[in-house]
């Protein structure tokens, strides 16, 4: 009785609450979030107009003597456009976007066919919703350091260069560690006139922070240019990387120029016995989606006003942790998101949150990634759901029976769809579902 007074009571929320915020209702239960993948690395990109911030957080692994960070940026940065991020707000954005899993129970048929129908009919129709700093010095290698600064546990320099080769040998000069192609690497940039922020941690500054992990670098500039470098980082990358980007702008969804951009496939129902392995499923599913499309393209994970989200695998984040990773227009520059989850924000979008995620070769990302932000604001998120089933007597009433003899065919689709996403052999699959062999397609026209 307390089982089903709670999915009623579940119903009758999702009856009063307002219908644009009707996307799905569901338990959210798990979530698919960054830390499955051992190469990754998180950027949060916040881009208006010709602005833009990029906060990086890195995945390094090792001595920190060794960590030297080099990424193209279009001007010289001065020291107050570069600040020392915080990797909560990372987490944060990751638990808020991760592709999620949600579960639901079926409801006493016999009671269903009872209630009124066009209560039923608008609960099915809602669920379906778903200054540049003066030159210090010049060296005959082309090399010249346009800005030097300590900020907080980094040592930063500010590069421009002529030559790649000149480069890459003044950075192994100064202690700083390259792998073998950084001149090939480095070629592309230097023709833009790009300039080059190297960072490389100040072991006594990183002492005193008490973390024992590396900060996110952030730094801001204005710019025409709405992209990410990402050749440099595929130089000392082992195989596949994987790159997991959060873009906040105001107007829509952020989507690539130069590569596709797909949405995951997303709204399935799958087993229940994923609920225990929703990481293995998830990994499996991007991964063979990743290797039908040759790891040429971008994929959607999440697309959400960041004022609301339904179901919830994290509150919306806070106008002040918004404002921390640069989002300026919420100053007077359109309406603040309500803090409040599963609400949506009043009046034109504040804050788009795009979740991609790209897992790339040198091979088969050979250019930077380029971005265009759209007008289109339709929620998406990753989202996979489990169904319980009614553990009642099928004898109760003729509906009841009904949806005994639905239940095994669902259940096959539902293993047939766990198949085709992961590429998990369909034997085993049924196995675990208890399912035995399927009947013959024509079992069913004797019915």
């Amino acid at each position: 009785m307390r089982l089903l007074a709670s999915a009623g009571l579940w119903a009758l929320l999702c009856l009063i609450r307002p219908p644009e915020a009707l996307a799905f209702c569901g338990f959210y239960v798990g979530k698919a979030d960054a830390s499955l993948y051992n190469n990754a690395s998180q950027v949060a990109v916040v881009r208006h107009d010709d602005r833009t911030v990029i906060s990086m957080m890195n995945d390094y692994k090792g001595d920190l003597k060794e960590f030297a960070l080099v990424v193209p940026v279009p001007v010289v940065l001065q020291k107050g456009q570069i600040h020392v991020g915080s990797k909560e707000l990372f987490d944060h954005l990751d638990a808020y976007s991760a592709p999620r899993l949600v579960e639901y129970f079926d409801p006493d048929p016999c009671l269903v066919a009872r209630r009124d129908i066009g209560v039923m009919d608008r609960l099915k129709s809602m669920a379906s919703m778903a200054a540049p700093a003066a030159r210090e010095e010049k060296s005959s290698l082309g090399v010249t350091i346009e800005a030097r600064y300590t900020i907080g546990e980094y040592d930063i320099l500010i590069l421009s260069a002529k030559e790649s080769s000149g480069l890459e040998t003044w950075l192994a000069q100064n202690g700083y560690r390259l792998p073998q192609g950084a001149s090939r690497a480095l070629q592309p940039y230097i023709r833009q006139n790009m300039k080059f922020f190297v960072a490389k941690v100040n072991l006594g500054e990183q002492a005193r922070t008490g973390v024992s992990y590396l900060r996110p670098l952030q730094f801001a500039f204005d710019s025409p240019k709405f992209m990410l470098p990402i050749r440099l980082g595929m130089v000392n990358g082992r195989g596949a990387q994987d790159l997991v980007l959060y873009l906040i702008t105001r107007d829509g969804r952020v989507e690539t120029t130069n590569y596709p951009t797909l949405k995951l496939p997303t709204g399935m129902d799958i087993p229940e016995y994923v609920k225990d392995s929703f990481t293995d499923f998830y990994k499996a599913m991007f991964s063979r989606q990743v290797e039908r499309e040759r790891y040429r393209v971008a994929f959607t994970e999440y697309v959400w006003n960041m004022g609301s989200c339904d179901p919830c695998s994290s509150d919306p984040l806070s106008p002040e942790e918004l404002r921390q990773l640069g989002v300026f227009w919420l100053d007077g520059g359109g309406p603040v998101p309500t803090p409040y989850p599963r609400l949506r924000a009043a009046g034109p979008a504040a804050a788009i949150l795009t979740r991609l995620h790209v897992r790339y070769t040198p091979d088969t990302f050979p250019e930077d990634l380029v971005f265009q932000e759209t007008q289109d604001q339709q929620s998406f998120q990753g989202r996979y759901a489990l169904r319980h089933a009614w553990k009642g007597d099928a004898g109760q009433c003729p509906e009841a029976a009904r949806y005994s003899e639905d239940l095994r065919r669902r259940r096959e689709q539902e293993a047939q769809t766990l198949a085709s996403l992961t590429g998990w052999d369909i034997g085993e699959i049924r196995a675990r579902c208890d399912l035995g062999e399927p009947r013959p397609w024509w079992d069913d026209l004797w019915r």
